[in-house]
């Protein structure tokens, strides 16, 4: 009997263990260390998750931003509207972003109908070198 209590629990803890690693991002495009030229593709992906406009907070619902040299945030901190965080509150999954020559950080973030962010397990950052 007891076997089998562990062994429950220990499914059940793989289920939540794998329902957390089931909501994610990730960029489909650019990769990770990719030279580009500006404007460039910029392609979202999102796992276990539905993209939805924003204003829209149904559960497990939210849109894309893409936060240019700036760092993942808190989860319920809600993303400024500025130069550098771009939202999609209608729902994009891509876009093209333009930026003079450099190297840059991409962070995608994840976040509710109200800008409010999903935190640092809903967002990927990248680097990128504009040519």
């Amino acid at each position: 009997m007891q076997i089998v209590k562990r062994a429950m629990l220990a499914m059940a803890l793989g289920s939540i263990a794998f329902g957390a690693a089931a909501q994610s991002v990730s960029f489909v495009e650019p990769q990770d260390g990719a030279t580009v030229t500006s404007p460039f593709k910029v392609k979202f992906a999102v796992n276990g998750m539905d993209v939805k406009p924003a204003g829209d907070m149904s559960a497990n619902t939210g849109h894309h931003h893409l936060l240019i040299n700036a760092e993942s945030m808190k989860a319920g901190e809600a993303i400024p509207f500025d130069e550098t965080h771009m939202h999609f509150g209608k729902g994009q999954t891509e876009t093209e972003v333009k930026l003079p020559p450099g190297k840059y950080k991409l962070t995608m973030q994840f976040a509710n109908g109200a800008h409010q962010s999903y935190g640092q397990g809903l967002s990927k950052t990248i680097n990128v070198t504009v040519k």
